[in-house]
């Protein structure tokens, strides 16, 4: 049996556990016809509606506080996290048993492919919090047989103090947290390139994929960065790969991709860029079926796998909605993001955008963290956003340490409007 086969066959079961009961889907469900399931993939892409995060955080308003997008009553459901809210309103995400072993599973999946042995070590420096993210890495991690160490309700100094105390192989943090702790250990006069985390997996943001985020984080810890996304309502979906550390690794076996035109919805070709489209072919309980992820990436095709398997080059490009038009010119997160790091003389920074006037302007903020002059740094970056962007983008250099710092995913865009 083939990928598509296996991938359809785990469809029709968990479309036929919300068609007996899930109230929110079994209305798209009975208007695509296909109770009883569908004869193929492509039937599947035709006739399924698309499911959006403004419907399911509008569903859980108008019937709180969990919506109606649950297959089985309310007790057989046994963990309960919720989304980070980067792009709206917070969403509360139900698993029951069987459905956080689903999770567990792919996270499972993304510590192997990385290398993990039993009898290894990891340190989770985040707080724990309502998100999914970390909580399934850490139970994986023990399911994998890797002795896991947590760190939350800690202060970073108190975090690498237990780096060295507990001397984990791996960390899993977001790549702006890893960043942060190089600059809290330079203040304490610590080395972290001399710590023995020797691999780090991070995720929460796309820097791991782009290529001078992760070189500075290499070389800052001395590890190897592996990268990692998912969404809470969605759950693991990709891991580094190991020989290309620039190409993300897909799930198939959990997952049914597509990657649209964002705007004709059409399939794009191989090495086109679009919208990743998520059906959960697990977690009947919470499923989502052709889910608008809103994440840009670029499908390649990976040799010697099943002609549907595709993995992404530069990992998660962008978000649809988070480009900002800038006198013509498309700025991404991720692309500001890697001039930024490029500059190891920057700390934590801030891009303000002010859309009130007809002409939208952009500048930034950054910490200078060296001992370079804050002028030569302002007119070097300057340069280098003109080469990059085409854009004059003013810096301007603020007191280190007055800029937020970030545990989890960072919101370094303030939009004016």
């Amino acid at each position: 049996m083939g990928l598509s086969e296996r991938q359809l066959s785990k469809l029709n079961e968990v479309v036929a556990v919300a068609a007996a009961g899930n109230a929110f889907y079994q209305p798209k469900i009975a208007a695509s016809g296909s109770a009883d399931g569908f004869e193929s993939l492509e039937s599947y892409s035709r006739l399924m509606p698309f499911t959006t995060k403004q419907e399911l955080a509008q569903d859980q308003l108008e019937n709180g506080p969990y919506g109606t997008n649950l297959s089985y009553p309310i007790d057989q459901y046994v963990r309960i996290h919720q989304t980070s809210g980067t792009s709206g309103r917070p969403m509360a995400w139900l698993d029951t048993q069987d459905g956080w072993d689903w999770v567990k599973g792919n996270w499972r999946a993304c510590w192997k492919a990385c290398g993990a042995k039993p009898g290894e070590s990891a340190i989770f420096p985040f707080s724990f919090g309502p998100f999914l993210g970390f909580w399934a890495a850490f139970d994986a991690a023990i399911d994998v047989g890797v002795r896991s160490i947590p760190c939350g309700g800690q202060s970073s100094r108190e975090r690498i103090k237990m780096i060295y105390r507990h001397e984990p192989d791996w960390m899993c943090c977001t790549p702006t947290y890893a960043m942060h702790l190089l600059q809290v250990a330079n203040e304490e006069g610590v080395d972290l390139a001399s710590s023995p985390v020797s691999r780090i997996i991070v995720g929460g943001e796309p820097g791991g994929s782009v290529p001078e985020v992760r070189e500075r984080i290499e070389i800052g810890w001395g590890a190897r960065v592996f990268d990692h996304h998912g969404m809470t309502e969605v759950g693991p979906v990709t891991y580094s790969d190991h020989e290309q550390p620039n190409l993300l690794r897909a799930l198939h076996e959990s997952y049914f991709m597509e990657v649209l035109d964002t705007e004709t919805g059409e399939p794009v070709r191989m090495g086109e860029t679009g919208e990743l489209i998520l059906t959960t072919l697990g977690r009947p309980g919470s499923p989502l079926l052709r889910y608008r992820t809103g994440d840009l990436v670029k499908p390649v095709a990976v040799e010697g796998e099943d002609e549907r398997a595709f993995a992404f080059d530069g990992g998660i490009l962008g978000r649809a909605d988070d480009m900002v038009v800038v006198r013509g010119v498309n700025l991404y997160p991720s692309a500001v993001d890697a001039v930024v790091r490029s500059f190891p003389e920057i700390g934590e920074y801030q891009v303000e955008v002010d859309k009130r006037n007809s002409m939208v302007q952009a500048a930034l903020r950054v910490e200078n963290v060296s001992s370079n002059p804050d002028g030569e740094l302002a007119e070097a970056m300057e340069k280098r956003m003109r080469e990059v962007f085409g854009l004059r983008i003013p810096i301007s250099i603020v007191a280190t340490g007055s800029l937020p710092q970030f545990e989890m995913k960072a919101k370094r865009w303030n939009i004016s409007e």
